[in-house]
């Protein structure tokens, strides 16, 4: 792909956009960054702003700019449905985004997970199963490093483990995975996609360039997933949750008996984590890992910051903290991991959720709901006529309210249900100021 002299816009000042310019201008690019922030709200990206060779335009985007590109790079924070982006593409010009770009540019082995809930899990697990089997990998996508960023960087791995969105995959063109990954498909970014046939759309992306000597690792317990199965080129190998643990189809890879040994060393709770371990092993035995290898990873793993995290105990109440749970699917996971009475805090930014389907298990596992955020109205309309709600005006209230409703053997679980961008700048600033509030909670009981 040649970029010399080419005049390439980039849409979007995050930290993909910042590591695609940096790329594209190391390649005697001519790169423009249009981005609707106004520069006193640019953080990290301000000495982008100075380096030279980069035109920047600020604040509304002008569709002239667009017009005259060679070629427009998507970060995955923009809907590719702008009108100055729809405009381009009636003209002929083409429209990526930074994975697609940097795929272009990798010669290695691409094992690619989506999913709407799990995929950082599993894409993390999967990194260290690999390691752990002796080869060298590179981890990121859709977390830590844009997969750009491994492009220009001086140390090359033998295969790529990349987590991606399906915003990400929404601009893909020739981006093929070696082995995919689809967790699961529920509702989720319904504010940017109108409905759930779209966004399944945008996950099935994944398989699209796949070729028959090509994996796809697939949940057959998901009805979604086995329906988009049928049209999969590649070897299809299908997990499935059951009562007794988690069953797989082609034991060519590794054996039910075998499968059944390696996840009973792992130890995150919940069925939707043991679906997460068989995914990971299942990919990380085709990749190329060993036995031991997925082993060792299983028993060290630990879990994820923020993903039903155990915080602390105050007077017999266990906090868990499950910010990452920014849509109902995740919620309906978490409560169905306790078995003691929940309390629980929702709210922040509604993404076109539905939380009257949380209603069942809300009726059956919490005691209480603490909601906060824009969206706590939305949730007190469809969840208030089941279960006691109070509304609180902080995080640190949120969790004065929770403790002060449950019992010694209860649990504080926030799991909001909801994107956190009303009142944080990320879910895990969001889950940081919960353990903060943890700990002041904790600090006004030692004060009694």
């Amino acid at each position: 792909m040649k970029l010399k002299n080419k005049n390439i816009l980039i849409v979007g000042l995050g930290v993909t956009g910042v590591a695609t310019a940096r790329f594209l201008i190391n390649r005697g690019a001519s790169v423009t960054v249009s981005d609707q922030k106004k520069e006193q709200e640019t953080g990290h990206e301000e000495p982008l702003i100075r380096e030279p060779g980069i035109r920047m335009e600020l604040g509304p985007h002008r569709i002239e700019t667009f017009e005259r590109a060679d070629l427009i790079v998507v970060s995955p924070g923009v809907p590719h449905t702008i009108l100055p982006i729809r405009r381009a593409k009636e003209q002929g010009i083409p429209v990526i985004g930074e994975i697609e770009l940097a795929s272009r540019f990798i010669t290695e082995p691409i094992v690619a997970v989506t999913g709407t809930n799990g995929k950082t899990t599993t894409t993390t697990l999967l990194g260290k199963m690999l390691e752990d089997s002796g080869l060298k990998v590179f981890v990121g996508g859709n977390i830590g490093k844009p997969l750009i960023a491994y492009v220009d960087g001086e140390e090359k791995a033998e295969i790529v483990v990349i987590e991606v969105s399906s915003f990400q995959l929404d601009t893909i063109d020739t981006f093929r995975a070696n082995v995919a990954v689809l967790l699961n498909i529920t509702d989720d970014h319904m504010d940017r996609y109108p409905d759930l046939d779209a966004y399944t759309k945008s996950k099935a992306r994944i398989f699209n360039n796949q070729q028959y000597n090509d994996t796809a690792v697939l949940n057959g317990s998901d009805p979604v997933v086995r329906s988009l199965s049928r049209d999969i080129l590649s070897r299809k190998v299908f997990f499935s949750s059951k009562e007794e643990g988690v069953a797989i189809s082609d034991e060519s890879i590794i054996s039910q008996e075998n499968m059944s040994q390696l996840l009973a060393d792992f130890k995150l709770p919940g069925k939707h984590n043991m679906e997460n371990a068989a995914a990971a092993s299942l990919a990380a035995l085709t990749a190329g890992g060993t036995f031991e290898g997925v082993r060792t990873a299983l028993r060290k793993f630990k879990g994820l910051p923020h993903r039903l995290e155990y915080i602390d105990t105050l007077n017999g109440v266990d906090f868990f903290d499950d910010s990452k749970a920014t849509n109902v699917d995740s919620v309906a996971k978490a409560l169905e991991t306790f078995e003691r009475p929940v309390v629980l805090i929702m709210g922040g930014r509604n993404k076109g959720s539905k939380f009257h389907t949380l209603r069942d298990l809300i009726g059956r596992h919490t005691k209480k709901l603490i909601v906060i955020g824009e969206a706590k109205e939305d949730i007190k309309a469809e969840l208030g006529d089941i279960k006691p709600v109070e509304t609180a005006t902080s995080m640190e209230d949120a969790v004065f309210k929770a403790y002060n409703a449950a019992k010694p053997g209860d649990i504080v679980l926030l799991s909001p249900a909801c994107a956190s961008f009303d009142m944080y700048n990320s879910y895990a600033q969001r889950g940081e100021d919960f353990c903060k509030a943890v700990e002041e909670q904790k600090k006004l009981i030692i004060d009694d």
